[in-house]
Formats: structure tokens, C-alpha cells, sequence
């Protein structure tokens, strides 16, 4: 177990961050950013979570479990060596991926079909959801975009695309199964 008693180091005062490789990079990296925002959607859960109870907020507490094992993952470079390090790398894993698509069917099973886009609100929780949505994708966006420059885990660039589908999925059963979703009307403020 890591043990954190003191919270800074001064090893970054010059704009510089070390992945968990030991690498040292700038902490405007592709990778540092791409984990940075995963990081953040893991805060949007937790804004989600003050909202939440029972079998969701179980949920969302075993994502962001994921979410820190997902920044785990793009912290450390070069998965193609990961029997080199002194410990196994926690990586994200297929798994994962199939339990937010379970999740994912299971909730869906009791939904409406949309005839509608939907905007982000309705109910607290479904709001923060959406929010969560939108943060994932972009780290989403960041994790690929960095695919193409380095090499990174195919599973977390499949378990961001799930999560974005799954917090879609959770906000319409947060407004009551869909029934309190705002819809979009497509020209409405002309």
C-alpha cells in the first residue's frame, strides 16, 4: 500500500511531471492530458454520486474504481514492456469493458425508444450524468488522439466509448426511466 503523508514534492515547479514509468514529461503531454481528463470525469462522477443511491450509486462507485485504474493505465507508457516493471502494471481489461455493457443492456431493457434527441437535465442526477457523459468523450477523443502517436491499451479507449454510453443510458433512467427527459425541438428560440 502507498502511503501518502506528504502532498507535494517540488518535483514539477518546472512544468514537468513524471509518468509512472519514471519518465519525465511536460505537463502539457498528450498523455498526461489524456489521463488528466479522465481524472476529471471521475470528479464528475462524484458531483453524480451526491445524487445517487442504491444499485446506481454502487455503479458509480465501481467505475471510478475503473476511472483510477484507467489513469493508471495511460500513466504508464509502453504496455509493450509491462513485463519489465517491478510490479504489474494495472492495465484495463475486456471485462471492464463487458460489465458497462451489460450495464448498459440491462438499463436500456426498461427505456422507451428514443424519437427525439434529448437535452442534458431533467433531474439533478441525470444532469450530472450528461456532464459526466461529455468529459468522458473527451478523454475519449484525447486517448485516441494519442493512439496515434504512442502506443496505448485498445480496452481503454473501448471502456471510455462504453462509459459515455452507459452515463447516456443512466441519465434517461434517472429521469425517471426516461418519462422526465427534455427533448430537443429542433428550432424552438426562432
Amino acid at each position: 500500500m502507498v502511503v501518502l503523508n506528504k502532498i507535494y514534492t517540488r518535483t514539477g515547479d518546472a512544468g514537468d511531471t513524471a509518468l509512472s514509468d519514471g519518465t519525465r514529461v511536460p505537463k502539457h503531454s498528450l498523455r498526461v492530458t489524456a489521463y488528466g481528463t479522465v481524472d476529471e470525469t471521475n470528479a464528475t462522477i462524484g458531483l453524480a454520486r451526491l445524487h445517487a443511491e442504491g444499485e446506481i450509486d454502487a455503479k458509480l462507485a465501481m467505475i471510478q474504481n475503473d476511472l483510477f485504474d484507467l489513469g493508471a493505465d495511460l500513466s504508464r507508457p509502453n504496455p509493450e514492456r509491462d513485463d519489465e516493471a517491478e510490479y504489474t502494471p494495472l492495465r484495463i481489461v475486456q471485462s471492464q469493458v463487458d460489465r458497462l455493457e451489460a450495464e448498459i443492456d440491462a438499463m436500456n431493457a426498461g427505456l422507451e425508444a428514443l424519437r427525439s434527441f434529448i437535452l442534458p437535465g431533467g433531474s439533478a442526477l441525470s444532469a450530472y450524468l450528461h456532464l459526466t457523459r461529455t468529459v468522458s468523450r473527451r478523454a475519449e477523443r484525447l486517448a485516441v488522439e494519442l493512439a496515434g502517436e504512442e502506443t496505448v491499451n485498445p480496452a481503454a479507449i473501448r471502456y471510455l466509448n462504453r462509459l459515455s454510453d452507459w452515463c447516456f443510458v443512466a441519465a434517461r433512467v434517472a429521469n425517471e426511466t426516461g418519462a422526465e427527459d427534455v427533448l430537443w425541438v429542433p428550432g424552438a428560440t426562432r
